[in-house]
């Protein structure tokens, strides 16, 4: 498939991954209806195009992605334009359909995150599976400080990355953090300098999209289920997804390899 850069967004394939970069700088890259209606439809594309082992998103200029659009909420226009019922039906018909579009990705996804992850931001980020960050970084689940609730999936994602206890609180003081506490508390995984954030996203994508990609997929669907159901339902998948694993090249493969390496290994002996 082709990638082509749209409207306040901007894409780059290269070696199986799928680089999406949010493009709204002058407003700290919140979201804008367009951003939000391409950044749903690459993602699906891209978890449908074989080639594309992995994606990662991350925000142009200084930050990686501001949330909602305060002057919008301000004049109640654009995303935020109507009464009660309207807005309700267009976060459903809009922003919420990001949460659900990275519910069912199997391809794996990470978030480099090169500035502020405030609001909605912080939900995106939350939403991938790996978090790399640069050490000037700032994370805020600030939608109280606006009287607001996180409409966007929030309450549900942050939660499952920091825990219940923490996710309470940063939920209700609206408290911005920085890099080093972000880690502290598992928020993210990485905290890098903003020098070393590019390099070190790139190795652990490739350490990802060089392994057998049916099996880093099926790996992901298992623990994203394993988190949410009981033992014997993921058991039930685990066989499952195994017995289609065990039957592909890719696994053929990786054993003939490692049977020579050992065997190689032997030899010296």
């Amino acid at each position: 498939m082709n990638y082509e850069s749209q409207s306040d967004l901007i894409l780059n394939y290269q070696e199986h991954s799928l680089w999406i970069t949010l493009d709204n700088p002058k407003m700290s890259n919140a979201y804008t209806e367009k951003m939000i209606s391409y950044l749903v439809e690459t993602l699906q594309r891209a978890d449908e195009d074989n080639n594309v082992r992995c994606i990662i998103i991350t925000g142009a200029g200084k930050h990686f992605c501001a949330g909602g659009d305060v002057k919008g909420m301000q004049t109640q226009t654009g995303m935020f334009a109507g009464d009660s019922n309207e807005l309700r039906e267009r976060y459903k018909r809009g922003i919420q359909k990001i949460p659900l579009c990275f519910e069912r990705l199997s391809t794996p996804v990470v978030a480099m995150i090169n500035g502020a992850a405030i609001g909605a931001g912080l939900d995106l980020a939350c939403m991938c599976d790996i978090r790399i960050s640069n050490d000037k970084a700032k994370f805020g689940e600030t939608f109280t400080k606006l009287g607001l609730i996180p409409g966007d999936g929030g309450t549900y994602f942050l939660q499952r990355v920091v825990g219940f206890s923490k996710a309470m609180e940063l939920t209700l003081t609206g408290d911005v953090i920085n890099s080093s506490t972000a880690l502290d508390i598992g928020l993210i995984n990485y905290e890098v300098g903003a020098d070393s954030l590019l390099s070190t996203t790139q190795d652990i994508v490739k350490k990802i999209t060089k392994n057998a990609p049916i099996a880093v997929q099926m790996s992901k669907r298992s623990l994203i289920s394993a988190y949410r159901s009981d033992l014997q339902t993921n058991l039930d998948m685990l066989c499952a997804f195994q017995g289609i694993t065990q039957r592909t090249e890719d696994h053929f493969s990786a054993v003939e390899n490692i049977f020579n390496e050992s065997q190689t290994d032997f030899s010296h002996k």
